[in-house]
């Protein structure tokens, strides 16, 4: 995985559409007429020994919608990825987000640093796992080692994307990260805001 080297320049990876607007939640692509879901909320869930865990009900409709050969009454497929050692959360894929990344990674220069590393993180160091009929899904071995994960985790949605942490690491880390980052901003100032600079308006 490259563990303690640093890259010169790393390609940008492009999102994936050019033209985006949202409405209730659904992310519509006006260019090429396609339909995403965006995950939403944080909720706190029990993780039993095995590594079950019910996923929130939620995110199944979002993971349903972003699996293209799911149907009525099948598991809808999804993928844990979890091998980059900077990160102390697990991130989620939809099957629909993660074929994006993928091909965006098989247009790089075969042989190159950049692709090497980015297809082990997305395909060596992750897993494909699925929803059972009682809404739970498994988290592998690797993936609940890699975050110290025991008896509990915070599911919590980033765009077309999830996250899984640790509770206290989410707490102690992503939450006191967004708080300090906000504590900067004028106290009449809407985070919103932020929307504007990112566009450099």
């Amino acid at each position: 995985m490259g563990r303690g080297r640093r890259f010169g320049q790393w390609q940008q990876l492009d999102r994936r559409f050019s033209y985006r607007r949202v409405r209730n939640g659904t992310v519509i692509d006006k260019e090429r007429g396609q339909v995403a879901r965006i995950f939403r909320g944080e909720f706190n869930l029990k993780v039993d020994a095995k590594g079950r865990v019910s996923i929130p009900a939620s995110f199944r409709r979002v993971l349903e919608a972003g699996d293209p050969d799911w149907r009525e009454g099948q598991r809808p497929k999804f993928i844990i990825m979890y091998g980059d050692h900077r990160r102390k959360f697990l991130e989620c894929f939809s099957m629909e987000a993660i074929n994006e990344v993928d091909e965006q990674i098989l247009a790089l220069p075969r042989g190159s640093e950049e692709r090497r590393v980015l297809e082990r993180m997305t395909s060596g160091q992750s897993h494909q796992a699925e929803v059972d009929e009682d809404g739970r899904i498994v988290l592998p071995p690797k993936a609940r080692e890699k975050i110290a994960l025991d008896g509990e985790a915070v599911f919590v949605a980033s765009s077309d994307t999830f996250q899984i942490w640790k509770p206290e690491t989410y707490e102690a880390d992503s939450v006191a990260e967004t708080e300090a980052y906000l504590d900067q901003l004028p106290k009449n100032v809407d985070a919103l805001s932020l929307l504007s600079r990112a566009r450099g308006e």
